[in-house]
């Protein structure tokens, strides 16, 4: 089942061409019929059985009712909110994004707008809005969007006698006779449709330059009718007049599979040859191409569908009802290709006409009939008597025998009749079957090809990938032979240039010329084993190199990075300036010193002893709870606790970048970087902390330890490693 061929309908059921029918004029102004008893033979009504989307054929089935015909829902196609409806909220929470909203069916109007609710009640008014037919104009109309305040594409009919289609080519050509050809280019245009959908108008506009997005509204499910309705269905198949009303091609392809779990064979064949109405050319094309013969083109609208099925009752019941000599009315726009109808109703009229040949010639010889006595005699005989009433009962017991062969003649003409249509029926089903078998064949021989096409292009694609890594093999092997094909000597070079080189890397990026002495000395020593001239002349120039490294004043850079790296790890416990902790005595009474003894001791009165006592104590326990310090910095009292944790963190990164700058032999860098962390030290921190000496004293030594130093390069080896490969 394909979903992009099919979209809802409207409340007012009209078919929207939108891959599929969809939404149709329900404003088609013709005459209809003269309403009537459609009754057949004035017995069993005739029946229409409408697929749309149930609650969706209220309107038809009223309409059909006026003019005597019954109706039978019997919906192709369930309509069921998407599963996840996020891509629909975010589109519609932002329409000042787009240029054009295109809504494809009334069903995509009315899930939308319940969608749009929950964001605002007004559409906006500058945005346009185009949809495929007049039910979406007036689904559109229920939730406030309409001319004039709005501005609404939809296609219009051209004529009175013309119906006018409503579907993605008609819509895109109202759209360029409204906003011109190039309007859309770079603009963005939103459609709302269900689950899949034709993709032509997509294409068209993408074509067109626009940026098209698509969101599902809503999504089709095949439903399954219930037992009542399969009921009438095989009773209506048994022969009594009806016809279906189809009205989206996927409802075409949704019948046929439900058709094959729940009719017989025999009711399919009977299903096939039922007229069929379809509102639009591309769902009768579909039904043709699934089987059905007799289908009839209404064109858009439930008038048109109306007048569509009024003909077809007529054509039904006047067989009937009128005289042999009376011809049916054919329905207009009938596309039908089934011939054994006309052949049964031939076969039906020949057999009624020899019947009535043999009743007449029956009646004719039960007359009495008279010989001559001689020849050339003309004078009839004159009868004995009594052979009146022999003759007359000879003549009653011919005619019934006549009757009796006429009827028995007819009965088996009847049985051979229906036993060669039934040989008909299953013929054809059986070519359908053989059809479908090879159909089936070629579909699996074609996914066979392309199966092995794309299996030939997977071994191409192996076998290009297998070439490319045979010639870098070849390649990689050449080199290999002339790498070979070099001299030892010419192995001893490269190896002490590779040592050079990265030996002078490292001097230049860490500094350490104990690392680069190392390695030209042990270049040297791999190279006095050769006795070739150049060897000896790299060894020279190795020999001026040695020298300059060790004239070189050396840098303990990794001692002056864990100095840095102490003093990062004490910056959380130094005190900042008015925090230092302060040594709080509690106070208590001193021991009572005997106040005769002190009174004998320095001759005073023994009361003015205990005073001096009493005050002396009272002044220690006081000294004990106050301590007065001095702070230059009166900006430094003023920092919080909070502001004191960014303070130290912005301290670590300055020392952090020092030790980079260190490594890297920055010097200006290095020395801007301690000189901004001292004086934050000096100005936030307790100057009198032990602590925070100790820091400060070990940024001093860093600074001083760090002085500039120009390092030697070891420039005269590796140009002698170089003279040496450009001889080669």
């Amino acid at each position: 089942m394909m979903a992009g061929s099919w979209q809802p309908y409207g409340k007012a059921g009209q078919p929207d061409e939108w891959g599929g029918p969809g939404d149709a004029s329900t404003g088609a102004k013709r005459a209809s019929p003269s309403s009537g008893d459609n009754s057949h033979g004035g017995g069993t009504p005739f029946t229409v059985v409408i697929t749309r989307p149930a609650g969706q054929s209220d309107g038809l089935a009223g309409q059909l009712a006026q003019h005597g015909m019954r109706t039978l829902d019997f919906p192709l196609i369930s309509i069921a909110p998407v599963t996840d409806d996020a891509p629909l909220r975010a589109a519609l929470g932002a329409l000042e994004r787009y240029a054009l909203v295109v809504f494809v069916s009334p069903n995509a109007v009315d899930r939308a707008f319940a969608c749009y609710a929950a964001v605002s009640s007004i559409w906006p008014p500058a945005l346009p809005v185009a949809v495929v037919g007049p039910a979406s104009v007036a689904a559109l109309e229920r939730h406030g969007v309409a001319a004039p305040e709005h501005r609404v594409v939809s296609p219009s009919g051209v004529g009175e006698e013309e119906a006018a289609r409503f579907d993605s080519e008609s819509l895109y050509a109202a759209l360029e006779t409204t906003f011109g050809v190039d309007a859309f280019a770079g603009k963005r245009v939103l459609i709302v449709r269900g689950d899949g959908g034709r993709e032509w108008l997509a294409e068209r506009l993408r074509e067109a330059g626009a940026e098209v997005e698509t969101v599902a509204a809503y999504r089709r499910v095949v439903p399954e009718p219930p037992i009542a309705a399969w009921t009438q269905v095989h009773a209506l198949l048994e022969g009594a007049p009806h016809a279906w009303l189809v009205t989206s091609s996927e409802g075409v392809r949704n019948l046929d599979e439900l058709a094959r779990e729940h009719l017989t064979a025999g009711e399919i064949v009977e299903l096939r040859h039922a007229p069929l109405v379809a509102p639009h050319p591309r769902i009768a094309e579909t039904a043709r191409s699934m089987g059905f013969d007799r289908i009839t083109v209404s064109g858009a609208g439930d008038v048109r569908i109306v007048e569509t099925l009024l003909g077809l009752a007529s054509s039904v019941v006047q067989p009937v009802q009128n005289t042999p000599a009376q011809a049916p009315a054919n329905p207009r726009m009938t596309d039908s290709n089934n011939s054994s109808s006309t052949a049964n109703q031939g076969a039906v009229t020949t057999g009624a006409a020899v019947s009535s040949s043999a009743s007449a010639s029956g009646s004719a010889s039960a007359r009495p009939s008279y010989a001559s006595s001689g020849a050339g005699s003309s004078a009839p005989l004159t009868p004995p008597p009594g052979a009146g009433n022999g003759r007359r009962g000879a003549g009653t017991a011919l005619l019934w025998l006549v009757l009796v062969l006429v009827a028995a003649g007819s009965g088996a003409g009847g049985y051979l009749l229906n036993r060669k249509v039934d040989n008909l029926g299953m013929q054809a089903i059986q070519r359908q079957q053989a059809s479908e078998q090879q159909t089936a064949a070629l579909r699996a021989r074609a996914d066979q090809v392309a199966a092995g096409s794309q299996q030939i292009d997977k071994q191409i694609a192996q076998l290009e990938g297998k070439i490319a890594d045979a010639q870098n093999s070849q390649q990689a092997l050449a080199q290999q032979y002339a790498d070979l094909s070099k001299s030892r000597d010419d192995w001893t070079l490269a190896e002490v240039g590779q040592m050079l080189s990265s030996a002078s890397e490292q001097l230049q990026l860490t500094g350490n010329t104990q690392l680069a002495l190392f390695a030209l000395q042990s270049a040297d020593t791999r190279l006095a084993a050769s006795d070739n001239a150049q060897a000896i002349a790299v060894r020279k120039a190795i020999a001026q190199d040695i020298d300059k490294l060790k004239a070189a004043p050396s840098t303990d850079l990794t001692g002056l990075a864990i100095k840095l790296d102490t003093a990062l790890g004490q910056i959380d416990s130094l005190p900042l300036s008015g925090e230092a902790i302060v040594a709080h005595t509690k106070p208590e009474a001193a021991q009572p010193a005997d106040i005769a003894q002190v009174a004998a001791a320095t001759n005073q009165p023994k009361w003015k002893v205990w005073i001096d006592t009493f005050v002396d104590g009272v002044g220690k326990q006081i000294t004990s709870l106050v301590q007065v310090r001095r702070i230059d910095n009166a900006d430094a009292m003023l920092v919080s606790p909070d502001q004191g944790y960014f303070v130290r963190q912005n301290l670590k990164l300055r020392l952090l970048s020092a030790r980079l700058s260190l490594l890297s032999r920055n010097q200006d860098t290095l020395k801007s970087d301690l000189a901004a962390a001292d004086a934050t030290l000096a100005r936030y921190f307790d100057g009198a902390s032990k602590d925070t000496q100790t820091v400060r004293e070990l940024l001093k030594e860093v600074n001083d330890g760090s002085a500039a130093v120009t390092l030697p390069t070891l420039d005269t080896s590796l140009k002698a490693i170089q003279q040496y490969r450009s001889r080669g």
